[in-house]
């Protein structure tokens, strides 16, 4: 009898230890979402229009991303031709980004670069054992965003940018309007 007890529970000792849980996160659950950028024609507000062409390089990067590189053959990402992802900071509150319009033109006076810069705070929510933590991010109502030209003589390309949203928690939602 000691030894069919004592079999039981060595096979119970042994089905017991090869049981771990799955520490996968699923892809479907949210985790840090980035800013969702979406462009608009100046002339018609409420139609979004394609932008041809434009790099976008955050702060000490050197690649970035780029929509439509029809003749660009360096892009690592691409992006669709009317909006945007662009991730912010988790350990900063500031992040700011270069939008290079006409890209990878031969003619140098074409090119157009504008500066955005972006001011929010951060917040930390535990998403689960196997994803960790997610930061989601509201940008500061105060002072959401600096638009700067980096050449004044070209003047902006961005004609008007406005933030439709001040939370940004999931990727789905537009954050910033940028009008041209």
């Amino acid at each position: 009898m000691k030894k069919i007890i004592a079999f039981f529970i060595i096979i119970l000792g042994f089905a017991s230890s090869s049981c771990e849980p799955d520490d996968i996160c699923d892809p479907t659950t949210p985790t840090t979402p980035r800013m969702l950028i979406k462009f608009y024609d100046i002339s018609n507000p409420s139609v979004q229009k394609n932008v041809t062409n434009l790099k976008v390089v955050g702060e000490g990067m050197s690649e970035g991303v780029v929509l439509n590189p029809s003749a660009v053959d360096d892009t690592k990402y691409l992006a669709n031709g009317n909006n945007i992802l662009l991730p912010l900071k988790t350990d900063a509150d500031i992040v700011k980004y270069k939008f290079i319009l006409n890209y990878g033109n031969k003619n140098p006076l074409l090119v157009n670069t504008d500066n955005l810069e972006f001011h929010y705070t951060r917040e930390n929510l535990y998403v689960s054992r196997a994803c960790g933590y997610k930061t989601i991010f509201t940008l500061d109502p105060t002072k959401q965003f600096i638009l700067t030209d980096n050449t004044p003589a070209d003047e902006l390309w961005m004609q008007y940018v406005i933030v439709a949203q001040n939370n940004i928690t999931y990727e789905n939602e537009t954050i910033i309007k940028i009008f041209f």
